[in-house]
């Protein structure tokens, strides 16, 4: 069936008359009967007569009358909202995270990007990196940021800012250190290794860089006997404020919101460095809101990138020479 059927079916009841529907529509009447005839074979009736006041539609004809208003009505609101989704910045997008990562990233993202663009809806999807990758990968998740994301097939990958999993204690003076240095313990190795050595020494186990940085520490046999292993990053690092032992922590993640209360073990203490990426699929339908949304998510992560992990000094962008 063809809409445009029921649009000349709906105009020869307005009008009242063959001639002037064909007329306003500048058709031919053949083709207007045309139309309709082909309405009376899918649907198996009379649709319309004749009478000395023009056309007039049958019992049926005024059922379909008000079906084909109703179907009209509905795609033409169809119409008019993939109009606005193809060239209007609106739309709803699942983002995908660590738990830890959204942490740090989501709260001042989310608050100026929802401002900037009131007409996009954004919902959260946690897991672990490589579960956010197979999310994006079965489309479940529009973009994903992720730790060290392995290449695939179909998945395009954007590097954000780097990040490293280190070695943390609780600060022993609760201050801030001036921007451009690094905020380390103040220990020498020498005590810094004592440290550590002494643990206890607390991790998620079922992070795998943290575990990459115990085999190395046990390599150089600076290994504790006394470790903790917690379920989640978060125990951690509530645990280390709490001064419990060492923690294992990823550089952002012990930056946020403690305002030095968390310091590196020793800058010469084995550490293992990450990459945090946005992910998503090659054929991702790129509408204005999917593009609008991909563009904050790479110009807020770069920006992160330059204000540094938090404990190392901040990023200097390269200076250009004038022109």
């Amino acid at each position: 069936m063809e809409t445009n059927h029921l649009r000349y079916f709906l105009a020869i009841i307005e009008t009242g008359s063959l001639s002037a529907t064909a007329k306003k529509l500048r058709l031919s009447q053949p083709a207007l009967s045309s139309a309709v005839q082909s309405l009376e074979k899918i649907f198996g009736t009379t649709l319309l007569i004749r009478d000395h006041n023009g056309v007039v539609p049958t019992r049926t004809g005024e059922q379909l009358k008000q079906c084909a208003q109703d179907v009209l009505a509905r795609l033409d609101d169809a119409q008019a909202r993939i109009r606005r989704l193809e060239g209007g910045s609106e739309g709803t997008f699942v983002i995908g995270c660590h738990e830890s990562l959204g942490a740090y990233f989501m709260p001042e993202f989310l608050a100026s990007f929802l401002q900037a663009e009131p007409r996009i809806e954004v919902s959260l999807w946690n897991g672990t990196s490589a579960a956010v990758q197979q999310a994006v990968l079965a489309r479940t998740v529009d973009f994903g940021l992720v730790v060290n994301p392995h290449p695939a097939d179909d998945l395009v990958i954007s590097d954000l800012c780097e990040d490293a999993v280190d070695l943390f204690v609780a600060a022993t003076v609760d201050a801030t250190a001036a921007p451009g240095t690094t905020l380390d313990s103040g220990l020498d190795l020498a005590a810094a290794t004592a440290r550590l050595l002494h643990g206890p020494i607390l991790y998620a186990g079922r992070v795998y860089q943290a575990k990459d940085l115990l085999s190395q520490l046990e390599s150089r046999h600076l290994l504790s006997e006394r470790r903790i292993s917690c379920g989640d990053l978060e125990l951690v690092k509530s645990m280390t404020l709490a001064n419990v032992g060492v923690g294992v922590l990823p550089r952002r993640v012990a930056a946020y919101g403690q305002h030095g209360r968390l310091r590196r073990l020793h800058a010469e203490l084995p550490s293992y460095p990450d990459r945090i990426c946005m992910i998503y699929r090659a054929d991702l339908h790129r509408t204005r809101g999917t593009m609008a949304l991909k563009n904050a998510l790479l110009q807020y992560g770069r920006l992160l990138d330059a204000r540094g992990d938090g404990f190392t000094a901040p990023r200097v962008p390269p200076q250009r020479d004038p022109p």
